[in-house]
């Protein structure tokens, strides 16, 4: 899965969860989700995790094993998905330091940099004006 499919994928989980238990259903197993998002379940596990150390979602074990929603989905950003699935910047540096001897070498970490930042902070604030609750309302007006 490529990294920035993780935010994609953890909102459709979490989206399927909500919908499923409006049904009434108790809980969701990491197959059926998998399943929906056409994914392997490890891929499901492992971004449900994420989002359990989050405190978006908890798992039960045993008997009625599966995952539940720990919070409403009108209460969940974007941006808490995103917070929770994601790692590191947005856009990376160099690997290695650029030759500090060259004019461009020298620049081309902090013009960027600053460039990044600005980015990241336009997505933060758009991710952040968007619920879970938006997402699922988009997601069932399409099927129409």
């Amino acid at each position: 899965m490529s990294a920035n499919s993780r935010l994609t994928i953890a909102a459709h989980a979490l989206a399927w969860i909500s919908l499923y238990q409006r049904q009434g259903h108790e809980v969701a197993t990491s197959e059926q989700i998998a399943t929906s998002a056409n994914t392997n379940p490890v891929v499901i596990r492992r971004l449900l995790g994420d989002l359990r150390r989050a405190g978006l979602v908890e798992s039960r074990r045993g008997v009625g094993a599966g995952w539940t929603l720990a919070r409403e989905l009108e209460s969940i950003t974007l941006l808490d998905v995103y917070e929770s699935v994601e790692t590191g910047p947005l856009f990376a540096m160099h690997r290695a330091t650029p030759d500090q001897g060259c004019v461009v070498g020298y620049g081309i970490q902090p013009a960027m940099q600053s460039i990044y930042e600005g980015i990241e902070e336009t997505l933060r604030r758009e991710l952040a004006r968007v619920t879970l609750e938006d997402v699922l309302r988009d997601i069932l007006a399409a099927r129409r």
